[in-house]
């Protein structure tokens, strides 16, 4: 068994023993915050597959986010005011139902995602990460000036949705719904850095002349790529928009790209459990150092530095070895 499979056994265990030890201890805000790491850790899985895989570094995410928050968020909405989302020959319901606003919240995702990959693959490099910005601050200021949804000030929701057979708003009970799907992506994320697919999009990352040559489209699959992992970053902004009962365009801002991307920097890009482990630590140091300064953001920016100079494979690498497997 090598290092980063028991890297990876490791969190997982840790994820699964954290809210038995939050009831134990008598401190169940803690399973809150496991639950937003979670969540966190989702969204970075999902941006993972485009950079890890794909080379693609989109400071744009935020868009899925924000949308997936906001397709929860309007579809409550809708049905707690007891309104139509669609009113006239056609009637549609808002709903609280979580699987089907999952779906909702993929589909408007990769819609998203498909739509600026189109333009935004016709560059690289700097470029890339400019135009998917560009996107990401015009979906942002879109969603401001939105009166309609709450503007500025965010759409609150009262009560969080509901799952069959399960009372979401039992903490416990939440994080195990958030952490199933975490498992999900992750196998998801394994079985296609295994696949043709993932290999062929490896191949594209780093060397997309020698691609073509076989008769790939290099472009084309890295649109797919950009597809899987905005339809994942999606789900993860539904569950975020439930976790808290809120939604604002904050969830759209580029700070929100940004920190899910240092999830992955100091997780480990291109590792399977990185993304997890980088969420989990960024989690941990809000909480732990928050109360202490409200600018506790210079120490993960000193944290950030240490494992960009010393430990370029993030923590990943710096415990289970410089190989990238997904074990």
């Amino acid at each position: 068994m090598s290092r980063e499979t028991l890297f990876n056994a490791a969190i997982l265990a840790l994820l699964v023993a954290v809210p038995g030890w939050a009831l134990a201890a008598g401190e169940p805000f803690t399973i809150t915050l496991a639950t937003r790491a979670v969540i966190f850790a989702l969204a970075a899985v999902g941006l993972n597959i485009a950079l890890g895989l794909g080379g693609l570094v989109s400071l744009g995410h935020a868009v899925y986010f924000g949308i997936g928050g906001y397709a929860m968020g309007i579809l409550a909405w809708h049905a707690q005011s007891h309104t139509p989302l669609i009113d006239g020959w056609l009637t549609l319901p808002g709903t609280k139902s979580m699987p089907v606003i999952w779906l909702v919240a993929i589909a408007a995702s990769a819609l998203a995602a498909l739509l600026i990959g189109l333009l935004s693959l016709r560059t690289s490099g700097v470029y890339f990460i400019m135009i998917t910005l560009a996107f990401g601050q015009m979906v942002y200021f879109f969603a401001i000036s939105w009166p309609a949804y709450g503007g500025e000030d965010g759409l609150p929701i009262y009560v969080r949705n509901g799952f069959p057979g399960l009372n979401t708003l039992v903490p416990i009970q939440f994080y195990g719904i958030c952490l199933a799907l975490l498992c999900a992506v992750l196998a998801l994320n394994a079985a296609l850095a295994r696949s043709p697919f993932g290999l062929a999009l490896n191949a594209a990352r780093q060397s997309p002349q020698r691609v073509e040559c076989v008769g790939l489209d290099p472009v084309r699959l890295k649109l797919v790529a950009l597809v899987i992992s905005g339809a994942i970053t999606g789900l993860a902004g539904a569950l975020f928009a439930d976790l808290n009962r809120f939604v604002s365009p904050v969830m759209f801002s580029w700070q929100m790209s940004g920190e899910i991307m240092v999830f992955i920097i100091i997780g480990g890009v291109g590792r399977l459990f990185g993304p997890v482990a980088g969420a989990g630590l960024y989690v941990l140091l809000e909480h732990l150092l928050g109360g202490v300064s409200e600018y506790w953001q210079i120490f993960l920016g000193g944290l950030l530095l240490i494992v960009v100079l010393f430990a370029r494979g993030g923590l990943a690498g710096l415990i289970a070895g410089r190989r990238v497997a997904h074990d």
